[in-house]
């Protein structure tokens, strides 16, 4: 482990997906670190977010000022930026970001970035693709040292390559794919990736190279899931359909996946080509790592599961920690409703805390009252009528079949889903405060258990919709302060 160093590294893109693995990996390591994303205080549930070598900021780049503050006390950089979930126009943003960031960073102490880019098939017309490119000639114009590192299929938890993988396997009986699921990969272990990241912060190189990363294997995507359907010993069905395109088969994978149609769309274009590491810049030419096979990266990240349960989000509960199941999907689906109101969060925090028990759920009640009829009826334990006596409910508590899983008062209440359904889920009733106005929004957060789960959800997901907004303008109408909240 390396000594203590007095200087500090700046993240940039810390909320994403390898922003969030990278950073504890470099805490481990005694660097101190610096957090930068426009919205850093989503890391607030993280392990490590109150780690003392670590200072989380505000920085958006397209208002580059609110960077330029924090790069006074740096000097290397991490560069994890993208634009994927800007919509159709993520191109040109992504490639002003990197603009403003060049901008800012001419006027820095900063020596070095490293920046995760994207391996480049041959002519490919990917705009994701393209702008990853791109971005990595834009920040070498800045006369600063740029060490590109150019990677593929991510195998770890979270990564959207690996989770529509596994999505698919796990939801789909029979399988009707793109002809792209025959195209080459060398798909990498996350810790190797991260290893490699780390790497050129002690290790110094010549000018600003560009590395293509991958790991040992060169497989196609039919292959990957082949092998890992062989491992969770779940026979796969495989009918290839050359008439789904990309931009069909993005869509398709939406309805049985959790990863965001913008970054499904963008992992469908790469996967149209080869995605292999060029010979000539492959960087296991100059670091001697060894890397982990397909077969143990999958493994390992199998093993990791139930660490997505081990946060703030559910409060370490063991009821929700005893039910996970390894065939559970890792992002969650999701629906709910979001009401923009000039009521006070007091207001509106007051009403939505009574729910349940005797006061019901302010909205269709004879709908909730069928769903806990239903659940008796597959042997669950219904709709039980109950909640604390108390004003103030605390985690722990029970509400009818809900558990409590966090309070934050003014703010959140987290509650457990807790009838019989093929999955783990949670209800949350949330308000942000954002100055001349609230926000209240009501939400169940879903994560399937195979293909029972996902048609659990698709059956349910009108109800949701309908349910919700009731709710949410019945919490709105009875948070009055001269009223009282009407069932």
């Amino acid at each position: 482990m390396s000594q203590k160093s007095t200087k500090k590294i700046l993240v940039l893109g810390a909320t994403g997906y390898i922003g969030r693995q990278l950073i504890p990996c470099l805490l481990k390591k005694n660097h101190r670190v610096i957090a930068a994303a426009r919205n850093p205080q989503q890391l607030a549930n993280e392990k490590w977010a109150n780690h003392p070598e670590l200072t989380c900021c505000p920085a958006d780049l397209t208002q580059p000022d609110t960077l330029a503050p924090h790069l006074k006390e740096v000097w290397q950089v991490f560069y994890l930026v993208h634009g994927m979930m800007a919509g159709k126009e993520f191109l040109n943003y992504e490639l002003q970001l990197a603009h403003n960031f060049v901008r800012i960073l001419k006027a820095s102490p900063v020596t070095k970035v490293i920046y995760l880019g994207a391996l480049q098939p041959d002519h490919t017309e990917s705009p994701h693709l393209l702008a990853r490119k791109a971005t990595g000639e834009i920040l070498r114009q800045s006369g600063r040292q740029i060490i590109e590192l150019r990677s593929g299929i991510i195998i770890g938890p979270g990564s959207a390559a690996f989770e529509v993988m596994r999505d698919m396997v796990y939801h789909l009986p029979i399988m009707t794919t793109p002809k792209w699921v025959r195209s080459l990969s060398a798909p990498i272990a996350l810790p190797d990736l991260l290893n490699y990241l780390s790497y050129f912060i002690d290790h110094p190189v010549d000018g600003c190279p560009v590395y293509d990363i991958g790991g040992p294997e060169i497989l196609s995507y039919e292959e990957q899931m082949r092998q890992f359907s062989e491992m969770i010993h779940k026979r796969l069905r495989i009918i290839k359909l050359p008439f789904l395109t990309p931009t069909l088969s993005s869509y398709w994978l939406h309805l049985i996946t959790s990863v965001p149609v913008p970054v499904a769309s963008a992992l469908v274009q790469g996967l149209s080509h080869d995605f292999l590491p060029r010979h000539s810049h492959d960087i296991s030419h100059t670091i001697a790592q060894k890397r982990m096979s397909f077969h143990d990266a999958v493994q390992k990240t199998l093993d990791e599961e139930t660490a997505l349960l081990d946060d703030n989000i559910w409060q370490y509960d063991t009821h929700a920690v005893s039910r996970w199941r390894s065939g559970f999907a890792y992002y969650p689906k999701q629906a709910g409703f979001t009401l923009r109101t000039e009521k006070q969060a007091a207001e509106l925090w007051s009403t939505l805390t009574q729910i349940g028990g005797k006061n019901g759920y302010f909205y269709a009640n004879s709908l909730w009252k069928l769903r806990g009829w239903l659940d008796r009826i597959i042997g669950g334990k219904g709709s039980l009528c109950q909640r604390p006596c108390r004003k103030k409910l605390q985690p722990g508590d029970c509400i009818d079949s809900w558990k409590v899983l966090s309070v934050q008062e003014n703010s959140r209440l987290s509650l457990l889903f807790g009838m019989k359904a093929p999955g783990l889920g949670r209800l949350e009733l949330s308000i942000k405060d954002k100055g001349n106005y609230r926000l209240l929004d009501i939400r169940a957060w879903w994560h399937p258990a195979g293909i029972r789960g996902l048609l659990y959800w698709l059956i349910m997901l009108p109800a949701h919709r309908f349910i919700f907004k009731g709710m949410a303008k019945a919490i709105h109408r009875y948070s009055a302060p001269h009223k009282k909240a009407r069932h």
